[in-house]
């Protein structure tokens, strides 16, 4: 999971340090996803850092990661079955790993 350039990062491979991040690092735990990141992907993942920095916290679930996207980048984008197909499995979980972000509280 981690590599030894890569930032410590804890048992679900989120970083253990937020600042720590990359595109290059955010890549890597995609590609450990099966995900190859393309715009859609960096929209999302540029959107979760700025909610980040706004609020200091990650979406805290799937429903509120949805109506945060929706609220910002309008309904095409905000709804759950788009952001599936982006991060599958658990959306918002997915994309915060992926945007070096602490895990959503919420999040199973």
């Amino acid at each position: 999971m981690n590599s030894p350039t890569s930032p410590a990062r804890n048992n679900e491979g989120f970083l253990e340090d937020a600042s720590a991040w990359t595109h290059d690092i955010a890549a890597e735990i995609a590609t450990e996803d099966d995900i190859s990141l393309g715009e859609k992907h960096w929209e999302i993942i540029e959107f979760l850092r700025d909610f980040y920095k706004e609020h200091e916290i990650s979406p805290p679930s799937n429903r509120l990661f949805v109506k945060a996207v929706r609220e910002a980048l309008g309904e095409e984008k905000g709804n759950s079955i788009y952001l599936m197909q982006l991060f599958p499995g658990t959306p918002a979980k997915t994309a915060c790993r992926i945007a070096g972000l602490p895990r959503p509280t919420n999040c199973l």
